[in-house]
Parts: structure tokens; sequence; C-alpha cells
């Protein structure tokens, strides 16, 4: 478990489309197999230390044809930022994913009394 001071902590969210492969006939629309996308998400300021981030769905575009496979996490996060990755395989086909974010993480002290802990 991390604990994090009350008066730092800070929380960034937001939403991303990683990609929309039905319009353009793209890989995971049209290919079978392992594939993947990462899309680079930075955050509104940086955290004092790598924040925790967890990522969801918040648009799932898919053929009902195929079984659904579907994995997404966040990768490499750093105090600006992380690498949200979505990944498929096999015969799934996929038009197009969306991901909600929210980062939580310790963040500096705006009168920089931190500094002096």
């Amino acid at each position: 478990m991390k604990k994090i001071s009350g008066h730092l902590l800070g929380i960034d969210q937001g939403d991303i489309q990683i990609f929309a492969d039905f319009e353009t006939g793209g890989p995971m629309w049209v290919s079978e197999g392992s594939r993947e996308r990462r899309a680079k998400v930075r955050f509104a300021e940086p955290f004092r230390e790598p924040p925790i981030v967890h990522v969801s769905f918040s648009l799932l575009d898919m053929s009902t044809g195929p079984s659904i496979r579907a994995d997404i996490s966040s990768e490499n996060v750093t105090r600006q930022g992380f690498d949200l990755m979505f990944r498929t395989w096999a015969d799934s086909r996929v038009a197009r994913i969306n991901a909600s974010w929210i980062a939580f993480g310790k963040i500096g002290d705006p009168d920089g009394w931190d500094d002096l802990l």
C-alpha cells in the first residue's frame, strides 16, 4: 500500500482515443495475430514521484463475429506521464478504442515547505 499525505495528494485524469482503425482500414481492424498500440499521455503538471495510474476502456468498438480479446494497461509511468498500452490477439477485430485514465500521486507543496522535510 502506498501512503500519501492528504495535503500533498495530486489527482490528474483524462480520456484519449488510442486509435480508430475502422475508418482507415488499419491493422487492428483488418489484421490477425498479436497487435498493440501505444499512446503517450502527459500529466498537466509533474508529480513529485511516479504516481499510481488506473486505466479503463471508455469506448470499446469491436466486431461481434470473432471473440473479443482486449488488454489495456499503463506502462513506463514517470513523474511527467505514461504510455497507455492496448493489446489484442488472434482474430479479434477492433474498430476503435478510447481509454480513460486517472493518476494519484504526491505533489510538491506550492509554498515549497515540503523541500524542508
